[in-house]
């Protein structure tokens, strides 16, 4: 089992390259996914989070986590922010972790490839050891800001969250393989598969 972390800014086509290595046979875990299950209704990491942020940012009947509360203040400063990344990323990658396993012994009915998506690589990086290597998809910031646009985004909304994600040039230092997103779908997927092949061969030869 080879496995790799997949990143890319936003409107890169991370998305765009990750279902198209599903389709070709590759295991997809979404990070956001894994971290909405370790942060489900009731779970230790909420009951650690309502003891750090306060007790109402769970709600009292439910014990769901009340996202905008605890944004509000785990966002609120650099200090608070560390706080929240220090409960829910061991967390989240302990179950990372486990998935991960499950894809190696095949007990999930996969094998070969996995590529796990994480939103922000600078915050897995830490965590590099699970995965044997790093692929980014990488686009021009006007391409990707045009891109966002056409799919409703304001522009100034891009330009925010484009400028608390890590650069185009950190994905790339930071990459094992780096898939450049600056023509078509046919091109970015022409890319994917040529790169699939060799994937899936070292794969299958246990390299």
């Amino acid at each position: 089992m080879r496995k790799y972390f997949l990143a890319g800014s936003i409107a890169s086509g991370k998305s765009t390259v990750a279902r198209e290595l599903e389709r070709l046979g590759a295991r997809r875990i979404d990070l956001d996914e894994v971290s909405r299950e370790v942060c489900s209704a009731g779970s230790s990491t909420v009951l650690r989070l309502a003891e750090a942020f306060g007790a109402d940012v769970m709600d009292a009947q439910t014990l769901e986590l009340r996202r905008d509360v605890l944004a509000q203040r785990a966002f609120a400063s650099e200090e608070s922010t560390r706080m929240l990344e220090s409960i829910t990323h061991p967390a989240i990658f302990e179950e990372l972790e486990r998935q991960l396993a499950k894809c190696a012994d095949g007990a999930d009915g996969a094998d070969g490839v996995c590529v796990v998506e994480v939103p922000l690589l600078d915050r897995a990086l830490e965590y590099k050891s699970l995965v044997d290597g790093i692929v980014c998809v990488v686009c021009p910031t006007d391409v990707r800001r045009k891109r966002a646009q056409g799919r409703g985004m304001d522009p100034e909304d891009f330009d925010r969250r484009n400028a608390q994600q890590p650069s185009q040039e950190y994905l790339m230092r930071h990459a094992d393989v780096t898939f450049v997103n600056d023509k078509d779908e046919e091109a970015l997927v022409a890319q994917v598969s040529a790169w699939w092949n060799k994937a899936r061969d070292a794969a299958c030869r246990g390299e």
